[in-house]
């Protein structure tokens, strides 16, 4: 197990970010970080989101600072020059995977089928992304594919409400759990650091107690 598989598996909990703008980056990590969060994906489906992630890194957050939505070669060079320390993508292609090796960019692939999952495992992927979760089956899915495919390890999201979380949370193969019930982009962009610390700490007592 890698380091920043062990780490998610400690963690529990990724919150899924998405920025409109990027001066709150850095007051975002830190509200999360005070709420017990270890690791973020900010997503790249807005324009603030790479700056984001840029600021984050800058300011030193004590926080594992991962981009989302990683999908080319060229957006992996960008996160990577941004700072983030893991990639996270919806699929996989070759041509991501080469890219992110050259660079020493842990990549979290995305998979939802049985040949897809072993391609990634036979590439040597033990992280992988399980997306869009609710869509493809939730727990069923990840209960199915473990008969076949035990090494297999997944972060979830997509779909997957508070309410969700233990039931994934109780899964061998489920490393951590991804929403963005916590920070929503509602929350932040009305600055609301207090009410996104409080909910982190929920999240995550909730996902110290299922370990």
């Amino acid at each position: 197990m890698n380091k920043l598989t062990d780490t998610l598996r400690k963690l529990r909990y990724v919150p899924v970010i998405e920025l409109d703008d990027a001066s709150n980056a850095v007051p975002l990590a830190e509200a999360l970080v005070a709420g017990g969060v270890g690791a973020i994906e900010v997503t790249l489906r807005t324009e603030a989101g790479l700056d984001g992630i840029a600021q984050i890194t800058r300011a030193k957050v004590p926080i594992l600072c991962g981009a989302g939505t990683v999908i080319n070669s060229k957006q992996a060079e960008e996160v990577f020059s941004a700072g983030a320390q893991f990639a996270v993508s919806p699929g996989y292609t070759t041509s991501l995977g080469e890219k992110c090796r050259s660079l020493g960019l842990s990549l979290i692939p995305g998979a939802v089928t049985p040949s897809e999952v072993m391609t990634l495992l036979d590439a040597g992927y033990e992280a992988l992304k399980f997306f869009p979760a609710a869509t493809y089956g939730g727990v069923g899915w990840l209960k199915a594919i473990r008969g076949p495919l035990p090494q297999a390890q997944f972060m979830a999201t997509g779909g997957i409400t508070d309410d969700d979380m233990p039931s994934y949370w109780q899964q061998p193969n489920l490393l951590a759990v991804g929403s963005s019930s916590v920070a929503s982009a509602a929350l932040i962009r009305a600055k609301a650091w207090d009410e996104i610390t409080a909910r982190a700490k929920a999240v995550m007592a909730r996902a110290a107690v299922m370990v």
